[in-house]
């Protein structure tokens, strides 16, 4: 008999046994309508991420983007493309993994997208038939606002957690206007760069 090992404080393999978690659908609902989703589930699918979907085998990033982009993107090393991808298209909302200390977090999170909203908790993924996992993620999510449009969607969803906003400003990308937002109250903290958060 195999045993599936678990990671240390969490509650999921650490293997990943599956590529397919679909999106809790209060989630696309709080955020949608979305125009394609590149990393869609396979047909049947229990319930749409977009008005357009592109799942395997075709490749979704090789595919042309347009409108407002739903990207769940494989939780592999592959991540880090999907994120470029949707830093280059400009319009959209990724969910991924908080791993705010990681070189492809700062490259594609940090430096080009508009916001983020780390999520209170830890969501719980469904699986291809619709059921829910019972194990959460385990680890934190967030979601990751490319567009002044999809950052002002993050800000208004009522998704429980905390927005942070940030604005280019002249100078390296590294030089950004960061904006703490809590979902739940719109209060604003404007941090200047390089002061402490």
């Amino acid at each position: 008999m195999s045993r599936v090992r678990r990671a240390m404080g969490s509650h999921q393999s650490s293997r990943m046994l599956s590529d397919t978690w679909l999106t809790p659908p209060e989630i696309i609902g709080a955020l949608g309508p979305f125009s394609l989703d590149p990393c869609a589930a396979p047909e049947p699918r229990p319930w749409p991420t977009a008005l357009r979907h592109i799942s395997r085998p075709a490749d979704g990033l090789a595919a042309e983007w347009q409108g407002r982009v739903w990207l769940n993107p494989p939780y592999s090393r592959d991540a880090v493309r999907w994120l470029r991808r949707m830093a280059r298209h400009g319009s959209g909302t990724a969910l991924v993994f908080a791993r705010t200390e990681t070189a492809w977090f700062v490259e594609t999170v940090w430096r080009q997208a508009s916001a983020v909203l780390f999520l209170r908790g830890r969501i719980h993924f469904h699986r291809p038939d619709g059921s829910r996992a019972p194990a959460n993620a385990g680890a934190p999510l967030e979601l990751v606002a490319y567009g002044e449009y999809d950052a002002e969607r993050l800000g208004d969803c009522g998704l429980d957690g905390t927005v942070v906003r940030w604005q280019a400003t002249a100078g390296r990308p590294e030089d950004h206007e960061l904006r703490e937002v809590p979902a739940t109250d719109q209060a604003i903290r404007t941090v200047q760069p390089g002061s402490p958060l």
